[in-house]
């Protein structure tokens, strides 16, 4: 069903059973999938790919040009998944020509009221951004992480899947999977337990992983420590995604306990 008082632009392709409510527009370039409710007042313009059962609630601006200088119009892309929901006055740009032209949002994630997806952003599957959480472009947050109220993730920075980052947190190096991590400046506190005991993670490997912060933590000479990780503890499938996270290439430093 779609609002007498929507605009919706006829190149536009909306999918069957698309809810779209009063005064809200859609460009002509947007395609939105099946089942998918558009509340009243959203704003959904540039090349924007919205996959199905999504719920876009008031006052939301999906689409509209990035907020980076050294944008001049050029055609870049956003899509979205599947079953997310996008809260009042959530923002999401487009990519950049300079970053790949596109900023991706996987499956199953919650954006609460004002949060903000910048340019070239990577957003993997079941990520909760909680109320007026800005992701700086370029920012890729992998999986199932937790972002609390009123922090911020500065641009290029990575956060690593299942971390849970608390409230009123500047996030201005990389954070390592799994990782529990708060402060004003984004400081290691530990792993995150809990998030990995809700996903039924096996007691005997939560211990291995925690087993093998203690050795790649414990001083700040990370390199020659992952290098002293012993081969039966790198074979751990969740030490494994740390040891990676840590050898990738990297524009951010990496979060530790010994940050300042």
């Amino acid at each position: 069903m779609i609002h007498k008082t929507a605009i919706v632009d006829p190149n536009s392709k909306i999918s069957s059973n698309v809810e779209i409510g009063p005064y809200s527009l859609i460009g002509p370039n947007v395609e939105v999938g099946e089942n998918t409710i558009i509340q009243s007042h959203v704003s959904i313009v540039g090349n924007t790919k919205i996959g199905k059962k999504n719920k876009i609630y008031p006052f939301a601006s999906i689409g509209n040009d990035p907020q980076d200088l050294k944008f001049n119009g050029e055609s870049t892309k956003l899509e979205i998944g599947d079953n997310n929901k996008i809260r009042e006055y959530v923002t999401i740009n487009p990519g950049t020509k300079g970053g790949g032209g596109i900023t991706k949002i996987g499956n199953g994630c919650l954006f609460m009221v004002s949060s903000h997806i910048a340019h070239d952003c990577l957003v993997e599957d079941n990520v909760i951004l909680a109320n007026n959480v800005p992701l700086g472009g370029h920012a890729h947050i992998e999986q199932n992480v937790i972002i609390g109220g009123n922090s911020a993730v500065q641009q290029f920075t990575r956060v690593g899947k299942f971390a849970m980052i608390g409230g009123m947190c500047g996030v201005v190096r990389d954070i390592i999977p799994y990782a529990m991590v708060h402060g004003n400046r984004s400081i290691l506190q530990g792993l995150n337990l809990i998030g990995l005991r809700r996903k039924n993670i096996p007691n005997k490997e939560i211990l291995v992983l925690s087993e093998a912060y203690k050795e790649i933590f414990k001083n700040e000479n990370l390199t020659e420590n992952l290098k002293n990780l012993s081969t039966e503890i790198k074979k751990n499938g969740l030490v494994k995604d740390v040891v990676e996270f840590l050898e990738k290439d990297k524009k951010r430093p990496i979060c530790t306990p010994f940050s300042k």
